[in-house]
């Protein structure tokens, strides 16, 4: 038995007439009276009473037709699901993230596309940047968002945002009337880092400093960004933050540009480059253009 079987019973019990029935399947009066043959033949009953005047369903007929078209209903969702998942409609997509990352535009971003394909589940997952590397090269995750690309032969990233480095400073601090700084500007003071055993960015920052000519001295080492702003806020040294984050905290941290040499944090999609997620890809075009 075949879809086409289906197709053309169901048509046939709708229109209860060959001619009408065969001219809406596009077909000649007998492929579509040996089709019908067929499929009575196969499942071993009449499924219509055939005169010369009229056609008339049997009661055999009549329950097989609620089962058909529900065969058929069954069909045409499939392959619609089918269709939407390969145009990046419908699916899931698993996201690594760090905390920061919600004090940016990505709420925006997730928010504008859940309107515009509500049949796409997104599930998040808080990981360190470094977990979220292993976890999406094992395939438990479908893309990172990090402020570290990575490229090799297996991964590849794409810029989501530009989000430039900038200085926090306890409000009352003496560089906190200064309108910009420099990053040497900051050799003398104390420092609220993130831990460089989990973030690559946080070993990028550190290693700007020493490119600038000093070794950040350390008040303490923290997991997350907004950890650290805290620590600013209560006096315990400076921090270098993406600027993104200057809106934590209002009325106890200064947040103050450096200039051209400013480090950056911009954020980045990280995929595994052979990925045939449809819908990842796609989160990924409308996350990078409309940032």
């Amino acid at each position: 038995m075949e879809l086409r079987h289906l197709r053309y019973f169901v048509t046939l019990a709708e229109e209860l007439s060959f001619t009408r029935a065969a001219a809406r399947l596009h077909v000649s009066q007998p492929p579509l009276s040996l089709q019908i043959g067929q499929l009575e033949q196969e499942i071993g009953a009449r499924l219509f009473h055939r005169t010369s005047r009229r056609v008339e369903l049997t009661l055999a007929g009549q329950a097989f037709l609620i089962d058909a078209q529900a065969v058929l209903a069954r069909v045409a969702e499939a392959a619609d699901r089918a269709r939407a998942i390969g145009q990046g409609l419908a699916g899931r997509i698993d996201i690594g993230l760090s905390g920061s990352h919600f004090l940016g535009p990505l709420p925006h971003i997730m928010a504008v596309y859940a309107q515009s394909h509500p049949a796409v589940e997104i599930s998040l997952h808080e990981l360190k940047p470094a977990v979220q590397l292993q976890a999406l090269r094992e395939r438990r995750i479908d893309l990172s968002v990090s402020r570290t690309p990575v490229n090799d032969a297996v991964l590849s990233s794409t810029l989501l945002w530009r989000d430039p480095v900038a200085v926090a400073l306890p409000v009352g601090h003496a560089l906190a009337r200064r309108r910009q700084l420099r990053l040497l500007d900051l050799r003398a003071e104390a420092f609220v880092m993130l831990r460089t055993d989990s973030s690559a960015h946080a070993q990028y920052i550190q290693d700007c400093c020493v490119q600038a000519g000093f070794s950040p001295r350390l008040s303490q080492r923290v997991q997350e960004l907004p950890a650290v702003l805290s620590l600013v806020a209560e006096g315990m040294g400076v921090a270098l933050i993406p600027s993104s984050l200057q809106g934590l905290f209002p009325g106890r941290i200064k947040v103050t540009p450096l200039g051209k040499e400013a480090p950056h944090a911009d954020v980045y999609a990280v995929q595994r480059s052979a990925d045939t997620s449809v819908v990842a890809q796609e989160f990924v075009r409308l996350a990078a253009a409309g940032s």
